[in-house]
């Protein structure tokens, strides 16, 4: 199987969605451009190659704010080395105002879930020991 290369989520408002990504990522956007598809994206690249992108579409969006409960995304996951790992980033959401659901751990594993301003489930999550 190859390597997840990129997620990309729609949000209604790039220009106020982009410094709060900027924040929690701790680094610049590699990208930022309108392309000819009809949207906007802004792009961050992890050091795995791993890219994550916000777009927002020419055309209105239809329907209410985000919720993992229709058909679609559930949440997008980040992953952690270690615990220690997944720790510093609770102790980072904190010092952003970036409210939380605090460390939930499970026998597969330990996970982090917030959500960004659109309402999109977020999460960083360390696997078990």
């Amino acid at each position: 199987m190859t390597t997840l290369n990129h997620v990309a989520v729609t949000v209604r408002d790039v220009d106020a969605s982009t410094p709060w990504y900027r924040a929690l990522f701790g680094s610049d956007p590699v990208l930022d451009e309108h392309t000819d598809a009809g949207f906007r994206h802004v792009v961050w690249a992890f050091d795995n190659g791993t890219l994550f992108g916000i777009h927002q579409h020419d055309r209105p969006l239809e329907g209410e704010d985000f919720t993992e409960f229709r058909v679609g995304l559930d949440h997008v996951s980040f992953g952690c080395e270690n615990r220690a790992e997944l720790q510093a980033w609770e102790t980072r959401l904190d010092e952003l105002g970036i409210s939380h659901g605090g460390i939930v751990d499970a026998h597969y594993g330990s996970g982090l879930s917030f959500r960004d301003p659109d309402n999109i489930t977020l999460e960083f999550f360390a696997p078990p020991g």
